[in-house]
């Protein structure tokens, strides 16, 4: 691991006295740790600000490209209530409008990601025709998703998942069923279709639900069945108790037998080389099932492998591959937010503002102008809040 991570220079948490200059016993950031973070936010967004002119013109994703930008810009004015970040994310999401690809249909890497920006931000504007014509062009994709001799993987970056998490994220930010119900679950229940077809194969008997991408059956968030089950179990989406019990429930049990003595997970079944420990493949995603496992089916042992993750992030989650969400520390300090908002265990928190502090002295060094990706951090007065898209 010393050639894909950098050694954790910080000791661990060992109480109150350890988190001072952090934030007090209430988990309430420190003001001057606030300070430092808006001033990094500052520095970083110009730092991208001016990289621009160089960037490819005709990517429209939300992973790599404009989406992506107007997604930071649409959070910055979520935090701060800053209408010229609004106008900003209006400016960046219609660049790419103009560059649809019409290939892909989720939030990350396809039109459904722009397209739900979009709906949200005109939606701000309080240019109401103009969102709903996006909502509407997002929808006209949704039968393409579910007929059911479609060829689209079920997986988050390119598949079933990522187009269910475009009409999430817009119900989400519009604050009500914007995007009535039915469509999430007619998404749904053409993944369970696919992942009980093939986990009929007598080679996956342990789990009902099996799915692949690339002819690889992919374990973690991004392509894997991490991901897939976190979003079969949202509560908001309403899957049939029966179906998560028989199906979802030993399919997730399933994951859980496939990880490594270390606590981390293999990026494919079968896979023996305990080394990559990302948002993408490992346990940074793999905390998402488990604690959504937790809170569905109450029973310790998700909490238990979910607190295993974290001990895997502590210490070999400083990557070198990356300072970004998908395979870099951004991403995987989540992991410890997602466990600091569970449990309110002051530990993780430590943790995560552990690992921004070394991010932000790594940016210091590697960052790249010409390199976009978006910072999704949010705090206010009660102290860091999970905001991922997972």
């Amino acid at each position: 691991m010393e050639r894909r991570a950098f050694q954790n220079p910080y000791l661990d948490y060992e109480g109150p006295a350890s988190t001072e200059g952090l934030f007090d016993s209430s988990g309430h950031l420190n003001s001057n740790f606030i300070q430092r973070l808006q001033s990094k936010i500052s520095d970083l967004l110009q730092y991208m600000e001016n990289g621009l002119l160089k960037a490819d013109q005709t990517d429209c994703s939300t992973y790599t490209g404009w989406a992506g930008i107007a997604l930071l810009y649409l959070h910055m004015h979520n935090v701060y209530g800053d209408q010229h970040f609004l106008q900003k994310a209006a400016h960046y999401v219609n660049k790419s409008l103009k560059c649809l690809a019409g290939r892909v249909v989720t939030f990350l890497c396809g039109d459904a990601g722009p397209l739900a920006i979009a709906a949200v931000v005109y939606h701000k504007l309080q240019q109401m025709q103009e969102s709903d014509n996006y909502i509407n062009q997002l929808l006209r994709l949704h039968q393409s998703v579910v007929k059911p001799n479609s060829r689209l993987p079920d997986e988050l970056l390119y598949g079933r998942m990522g187009y269910l998490y475009a009409l999430l994220f817009v119900n989400d930010q519009f604050g009500n069923e914007r995007i009535p119900l039915h469509y999430m679950k007619e998404i749904c229940s053409a993944a369970i279709t696919s992942g009980e077809k093939l986990g009929s194969k007598k080679s996956f008997s342990k789990s009902p639900l099996m799915y692949e991408w690339y002819h690889e059956y992919y374990v973690g968030a991004a392509h894997g069945l991490a991901g897939i089950y976190y979003f079969l179990m949202q509560p908001e989406i309403g899957i049939d108790q029966d179906i998560l019990l028989k199906l979802v429930k030993p399919s997730v049990d399933y994951v859980c037998q496939l990880k490594f003595s270390s606590g981390n997970y293999p990026p494919c079944i079968g896979e023996s080389r305990d080394n990559l420990v990302h948002w993408c493949h490992g346990s940074p995603g793999v905390i998402y099932m488990l604690l959504q496992a937790y809170k569905i089916f109450k029973d310790e042992k998700y909490l238990k492998d979910a607190s295993d993750c974290t001990e895997v992030i502590w210490q070999r989650g400083l990557l070198k591959k990356g300072y970004g969400l998908c395979h870099g520390p951004a991403g995987n300090a989540y992991g410890f937010l997602a466990m600091f908002n569970f449990t309110q265990d002051k530990r993780y928190l430590y943790r995560a503002c552990k690992g921004w502090q070394e991010l932000f002295t790594s940016l210091l060094i590697c960052c790249n102008p010409q390199r976009r990706s978006f910072l999704h951090l949010k705090y206010n007065s009660n102290g860091i809040n999970v905001h991922f898209w997972m």
